[in-house]
């Protein structure tokens, strides 16, 4: 059972629903049999909402990452694969501060 904070590889369908992508994703919430995830990526920050991961070795990742919170997807839970990691302490203060700051709705 996922749990928030722990870093996953996902089956990502693409928009089109033709093909996926096995993925890293952070877990911010579950949902039922849902979970809401962030994508993570190896490529540089890129917007104030990007949170390079300092920890990322410990976390299971095999490169230097990236969450982008602001690439959200929710999932059904039976497309995680496996569990990578979870974040430090320090990555997910991290992670919330960013949250918390940067993310807002706007309508």
């Amino acid at each position: 059972m996922p749990r928030a904070g722990e870093i996953w590889l996902a089956e990502i369908p693409f928009t089109s629903g033709a093909a996926s992508k096995i993925r890293p994703v952070l877990v911010l919430w579950e949902d039922a049999a849902d979970v809401v995830v962030a994508a993570v990526t190896k490529s540089e920050p890129r917007s104030p909402t990007d949170c390079a991961l300092q920890d990322w070795s410990a976390e299971g990742l095999v490169a230097a990452s990236t969450v982008r919170l602001s690439r959200l997807d929710c999932v059904e839970q039976s497309l995680l694969r496996r569990r990578l990691g979870a974040l430090s302490s320090a990555d997910a203060e991290q992670v919330q501060a960013i949250w918390r700051h940067r993310l807002q709705l706007r309508f």
